[in-house]
């Protein structure tokens, strides 16, 4: 067994998720004992229970290795060369005129196939 697979089935990693999985549930379940109390006071208590479940959650080991993954996912983000707002523009009009003359295409065969058909059928 490697390390990381030996780290994933850790009883402490185990706990937290437990924990984590408890929390919000707690959250969940609060929100709905306690709807006599004022709705900011519930949203806080849920925002809050909620943000301690994840924080849980992500200091097990496969919450840091979820952290990792955004990490790398936002430098990847960073190397996209993104379109300019003139390039943006002219794909917007080159798509909104294929649909339009597609629909006009579309539209001529439909009419042309049912003025054959009602010739066929009298």
């Amino acid at each position: 067994m490697s390390t990381e697979s030996k780290a994933r089935k850790s009883p402490l990693d185990m706990f937290k998720w437990l924990l984590a999985v408890g929390v919000f549930g707690a959250a969940v379940v609060g929100n709905y004992l306690y709807a006599d109390l004022g709705l900011i006071y519930r949203v806080l208590a849920v925002v809050g229970l909620m943000l301690v479940s994840a924080g849980i959650a992500l200091s097990s080991a496969q919450g840091k290795a979820f952290l990792q993954l955004l990490k790398e996912a936002n430098v990847e983000r960073r190397k996209v060369v993104w379109p300019t707002r003139q390039e943006t523009t002219q794909t917007t009009l080159i798509v909104v005129v294929v649909v339009f003359v597609m629909a006009l295409v579309l539209w001529g065969m439909d009419s042309l196939f049912g003025w054959l058909v009602r010739l066929l059928v009298g």
